[in-house]
């Protein structure tokens, strides 16, 4: 019961701090403060926890530039589209590519509910894009959207092995720093020193936002040393019914009826996946 509440808890911080990311006056300055202040946190970590295991360094390394794939394809969805469709869109890829992929590559044979789960996503995700009648103009919106839940499902698989050689204040500390540190120097060399000329309100939430976004990873890393990694991925996308709610409230997006059915079709999908 425990490993369940610390996930939910981990799926409201998580959209919370996705918000945050949407709602900034400049999402690219302040998708660079929420890192920074990961940053000097998982500075602090490795400090404290040391170097990792031997022969664990990949782990790092791999989860650090898949996060920054992952920002960089969370970043171009926010720009280009609505927080209430992208959100969902991009939480639910992750574990329908994973279903799919063990079907058609990997040619594995799919439990009847799981089955049912991989046609339960594909209709919610069908309904999320096109209830708002997305134009022309919304389709590199869409892909960035499904490229971050590629690479989401990427990191995932990765975290979840690594958690289990190593400490997770170890392993949460080295890639929390490696990608912290990479993304505002990144923007820093992109667009100089002004592009961190924000009011002190702006600087103060971005720098909330990166503890909330730590927060959130954390506890997902510690529940998937209590449970499995398809039953944490499966209530941790219970984030997307809270997005999709945030959306409505706080951006005074078009939620209503059609979309709470479409998002709670996702989440019962991937449920049916990762228990079937």
């Amino acid at each position: 019961m425990l490993v369940i509440l610390v996930v939910l808890g981990a799926a409201v911080l998580h959209a919370t701090w996705n918000a945050m990311a949407h709602g900034a006056p400049d999402r690219v300055a302040g998708l660079a403060l929420f890192e920074l202040a990961a940053g000097v946190i998982g500075l602090v970590a490795v400090l404290v926890m040391g170097l990792p295991p031997a022969g664990t360094w990949w782990y790092i390394i791999a989860s650090a530039l898949l996060h920054l794939a992952y920002l960089g394809g969370l970043l171009a969805s926010y720009q280009l589209g609505q927080f209430s469709q992208m959100y969902p869109l991009a939480r639910g890829t992750s574990p329908w590519v994973v279903a799919v992929v063990s079907i058609v590559v990997l040619h594995q044979t799919l439990a009847v509910l799981e089955l049912a789960g991989v046609l339960l996503v594909s209709a919610g995700l069908i309904a999320l894009v096109f209830i708002g009648r997305p134009g022309r103009g919304q389709v590199p919106a869409l892909f960035a959207a499904i490229g971050t839940g590629l690479m989401i499902a990427s990191y995932t698989v990765v975290d979840g092995v690594a958690v289990h050689k190593m400490p997770v204040a170890t392993y949460m500390g080295w890639v929390f720093m490696l990608q912290g540190f990479a993304v505002p120097l990144a923007v820093l060399f992109w667009r100089g020193r002004q592009a961190f000329n924000l009011p002190r309100p702006a600087i103060l939430s971005g720098l909330a936002g990166g503890v909330v976004s730590m927060a959130a990873y954390g506890l997902v890393l510690w529940a998937q040393t209590r449970g499995t990694l398809a039953a944490i991925a499966a209530l941790r996308e219970t984030s997307i019914i809270f997005g999709a709610i945030i959306g409505a409230i706080f951006f005074h997006e078009r939620f209503g009826p059609k979309r709470a059915a479409a998002a709670a079709v996702v989440v019962a999908g991937i449920v049916l996946i990762t228990t079937g």
